[in-house]
């Protein structure tokens, strides 16, 4: 078959063209964006009819998936590791009712590249109780989303897919599979099994914790996880994912002398562990991200042998993991060619020459300097950067701009501004407008309209050419939305109506408007 160089995101991605995918819904969050983005742009995909589409959100993308599901046809949903937290809800609901056909894809961030958090999405696999695939390379990349589909249809569950961020935009040479037949058009086995009512719920619940052996089953047999044997018994090692890479990168003739068990489909193998555990004097558990496998051994095979990792901090326990560490764990010295280089320079991130959110932030610093006490509330997107010109004050997650600014208000902060942008207003912004509308809050909010979603590469804004009419909607009173524009010329002028603004009792909406400086480039060179 075919062989091609991919990146791990474009692996998935083709892997799902291949594997007979029908859609694919997402929301854009470094690092999965390219997943969705390279099906959207493949001839093979559209000549199959595969549809992708960006959603408002994880839990509406998650949702439509989930209509997929229902329709019998094979569906992914991908986002960051922050985005699982936003789908939780229809997370946890499509494990209950066995939701075949699905691939739940979440792209972890450790070290936080471009992240609030570390947090681990195998908790939240292992808190639903469902199976989960986690590749050490690209070609297994690639080849788990043709089983991960065939094992969510043949156990009837949705399969939760991790990457982390290295193997996500790591590059590869890929295998081709021949493609499969797109699913005919079905309906439910289980009529009931869609409808979470009380009494079907408790059934389901209960079928659910009865498949966790064929789970477990499907891990010992299904050859992705690898008891490989090693002479030297005084250590063994647990590797997941792309652990096992970063383990073997220090063996130059490609032999491990520990004995090692590769995880990178779970639940836990329990046997292989057994055996590894009856073997050795102690173990050292490798994983990108939090301590998840180690947690779990140490409750499992708790009869006395030491267990390392990053719990004790054998391996730091924040940040990337990478060979170099992995060395240090196994009391080795890293050929110096393959050593993680030192940073030259320390260059933080910042806004684009002639980015708007630059004017937008100028008029907001003038206002505010005149009001000592107020502060601004931040949001995720490129408006964040604002931060390094003493614009906002916080950022906590998506849409907490305004409901934070609101609360503030309504114990004495004033004025308390938020700023969120047209993609995260649309993402997460509305249900917070919704609550200043209906308590009236002194809020002031700074929808910052730059016609994209640009942090994560320029998609579509679900908001675009809406936002004063869904102002309007939720109850804001017209003539308390302004729009401006962000340009040095209306300076005085943007400030002036700021002002007013913020001494205003009420909710005010203001809209800066100007396309993003980065798509008017692309725009101008077609």
């Amino acid at each position: 078959m075919e062989k091609l160089l991919l990146l791990g995101d474009e692996a998935i991605a083709q892997g799902f063209i291949d594997a007979g995918g029908s859609a694919i819904n997402s929301y854009p969050g470094t690092p999965s964006t390219q997943i969705t983005e390279y099906v959207m742009k493949s001839k093979q995909a559209r000549e199959q009819g595969v549809i992708a589409n960006w959603c408002a959100n994880e839990k509406t993308a998650l949702e439509a998936s989930i209509g997929v599901a229902y329709a019998g046809k094979r569906a992914m949903t991908c986002m960051k590791h922050v985005g699982l937290n936003v789908c939780g809800d229809p997370f946890m609901n499509a494990a209950i009712i066995g939701t075949k056909g699905v691939l739940v894809v979440v792209a972890d961030d450790p070290s936080m590249f471009s992240s609030q958090d570390e947090q681990d999405s195998r908790y939240y696999g292992h808190w639903a109780m469902i199976p989960m695939l986690e590749p050490s390379n690209q070609q297994e990349a690639y080849d788990m989303v043709h089983f991960g589909f065939e094992l969510s249809e043949k156990l009837g569950t949705p399969v939760l897919y991790r990457i982390p961020t290295r193997l996500a935009h790591s590059r590869a040479g890929v295998v081709r599979k021949p493609v499969r037949p797109q699913n005919e058009l079905t309906e439910p086995a289980d009529a009931k099994s869609f409808v979470l009512l009380p009494a079907n719920a408790k059934r389901l619940y209960r079928e659910l914790i009865d498949k966790q052996p064929a789970f477990t089953k499907s891990s010992e047999e299904s050859g992705f996880n690898k008891y490989i044997p090693g002479e030297n018994k005084k250590l063994g090692i647990i590797t997941t994912g792309i652990a096992y890479n970063y383990l073997m990168e220090n063996f130059k003739d490609g032999h491990c002398p520990y004995p090692v068990v590769k995880i990178t489909q779970y639940p836990l193998p329990y046997d292989m562990l057994n055996k590894l555990y009856d073997e050795v004097d102690e173990i050292l558990v490798l994983e990108d991200g939090q301590p998840f496998v180690e947690e779990h051994i140490k409750g499992f095979l708790g009869k006395g042998k030491k267990v390392m990792g990053r719990l004790d901090e054998t391996i730091r326990r924040d940040g990337e993991l990478n060979a170099e560490k992995v060395a240090k764990a196994l009391g080795m010295k890293m050929d110096a060619g393959f050593s993680v280089p030192e940073v030259v320079t320390n260059r933080p991130p910042a806004l684009c020459q002639g980015c708007p959110h630059v004017d937008s932030y100028n008029a907001l610093n003038a206002v505010m300097a005149n009001h000592k006490g107020g502060k601004v509330f931040g949001d995720i997107g490129c408006y964040t950067l604002g931060f390094n010109m003493g614009a906002i004050n916080t950022t906590v997650c998506m849409g907490a701009s305004i409901t934070m600014a609101k609360g503030a208000s309504e114990v004495g902060i004033f004025p308390a501004v938020a700023v969120i942008g047209d993609g995260t207003f649309g993402h997460s912004g509305l249900t917070g407008l919704m609550d200043c509308v209906n308590e009236n809050a002194n809020v002031v909010v700074m929808i910052l309209d730059n016609d994209i979603t640009a942090m994560t590469g320029g998609q579509p804004s679900s908001a675009h050419n809406k936002i004063r009419r869904i102002c309007e909607g939720l109850g804001v009173a017209p003539e308390h939305i302004r729009d401006i524009v962000p340009l040095p010329k209306n300076h005085e002028e943007n400030v002036r109506i700021i002002e007013e603004e913020v001494n205003y009792n009420g909710v005010s909406v203001i809209i800066p408007h100007r396309t993003c400086i980065v798509e008017l480039k692309k725009h101008m060179k077609k």
